[in-house]
C-alpha cells in the first residue's frame, strides 16, 4: 500500500482510525505516518463536549438501572419511586438539550470500542 502525498487526503483505514479521526487525532503524512491532535478550537470544543457528556450518559443509564433494580426488590418507598423517577425524566431532558445545543445525536455518545462493541447498550 503506497502512502499518501502531503497533499492527499487519506480516509480511515478500520475502525481504530476511525475513531481516531472522530476525537481530534489527525494522522501526518509529512511525518510517517504518526498521529497529531487537531487544535482547531471548534473541533475540540465539540470532541471534549462529546466526551463529557457520553459519560454523563453512561452514568445516567447506570443510575436509571440502578434505581429499576431497586425498586423491583422492593428497597424504596413510594415517594422515593416518585423522586427518582421525577429526577432521572429531568436528568434525560438535559441530556436531550445538551445534545442539541452541541449538535450532536444520541448515537454520537455511543463510542465503538472496536472489538468490545459499543460503550451504551443499544437496548
Amino acid at each position: 500500500m503506497s502512502r499518501p502525498g502531503p497533499d492527499e487526503v487519506r480516509a480511515p483505514e478500520g475502525p481504530e482510525e476511525e475513531a481516531r479521526e472522530g476525537i481530534g487525532l489527525r494522522l501526518d503524512p509529512a511525518r510517517s505516518g504518526q498521529w497529531r491532535l487537531n487544535t482547531d478550537p471548534e473541533t475540540v470544543q465539540r470532541d471534549l463536549s462529546r466526551l463529557v457528556l457520553t459519560l454523563v450518559e453512561l452514568l445516567r443509564q447506570l443510575v436509571e438501572r440502578q434505581s429499576i433494580r431497586r425498586m423491583e426488590q422492593g428497597d424504596l418507598s413510594d415517594e422515593q419511586i416518585e423522586t427518582l423517577g421525577l429526577t432521572l425524566m429531568r436528568l434525560e431532558e438535559a441530556m436531550t438539550d445538551l445534545c442539541d445545543r452541541f449538535g450532536l445525536s444520541p448515537s454520537d455518545l455511543n463510542l465503538d470500542l472496536g472489538p468490545l462493541g459499543t460503550l451504551l447498550p443499544t437496548d
